[in-house]
């Protein structure tokens, strides 16, 4: 009986450190990062390079996404505000029936963005690989993301990891109802996105040949 008493007083004390880790990097992560999440008149250049951050354009029951619908809007709108000389698309593109990034190109094409300026990146597999892509193969130095404003904390914590300069505007957030899976999974998301940074050196999944922008 003592025995088992102990063990659940060590399993309840690990529960607490882990508790307490990830509430502390999802802290650091937030604090560290939050002042570069803009609005779009605090941009002072209007060539700017936008990487726009694959989510797959329909839920699993089928109904349109609203992540990606509000990335779309919030693309589009910095487009026609003249804020945008290059997008490149980054996502999943696991399967030729699932591609985030060319789902992402139609839809900025039928909102009137000219295919000239859109570079596709297959192999953004997550927001690491997205990130590290964007300046070892396209490049680029500085660039401004969008996503919703609870992932732009961690692509912008990512990027200055690289000594990438990168800002955010953050898309709108659906309601809680639609998005709360994805809430509660960023928490720990964050905590990976520590550990591969800091303790495993995680790289890209696919590098490959550099492609000019």
């Amino acid at each position: 009986m003592r025995l088992i008493t102990k063990i659940g007083k060590v399993f309840l004390f690990a529960v607490l450190l882990v508790t307490l880790a990830v509430l502390g990097i999802n802290g650091w992560i937030i604090n560290s990062t939050q002042n570069r999440i803009v609005s779009i008149d605090q941009l002072t250049s209007q060539e700017n390079v936008v990487l726009v951050l694959g989510t797959s354009k329909r839920l699993s029951d089928g109904s349109p996404n609203p992540f990606f619908e509000n990335r779309i809007k919030t693309a589009t709108f910095l487009f026609e505000k003249g804020f945008v000389s290059h997008f490149i698309l980054s996502g999943d593109n696991r399967t030729r029936y699932y591609n985030e990034p060319f789902e992402m190109k139609k839809a900025l094409i039928k909102a009137g963005v000219p295919d000239s300026i859109i570079t596709l990146d297959f192999a953004g597999l997550r927001t690491l690989d997205s990130i590290v892509r964007t300046k070892e193969i396209f490049g680029q130095d500085k660039i401004v993301i969008i996503t919703q404003p609870f992932h732009c904390y961690r692509a912008l914590f990512i990027s200055n990891y690289y000594n990438l300069d990168a800002l955010a505007i953050a898309a709108d957030e659906p309601n809680q109802e639609n998005g709360w899976k994805v809430y509660i999974r960023e928490y720990f998301a964050r905590t990976k996105a520590v550990l591969d940074l800091y303790v495993f050196k995680t790289p890209p999944h696919h590098m490959g040949s550099k492609q000019h922008i």
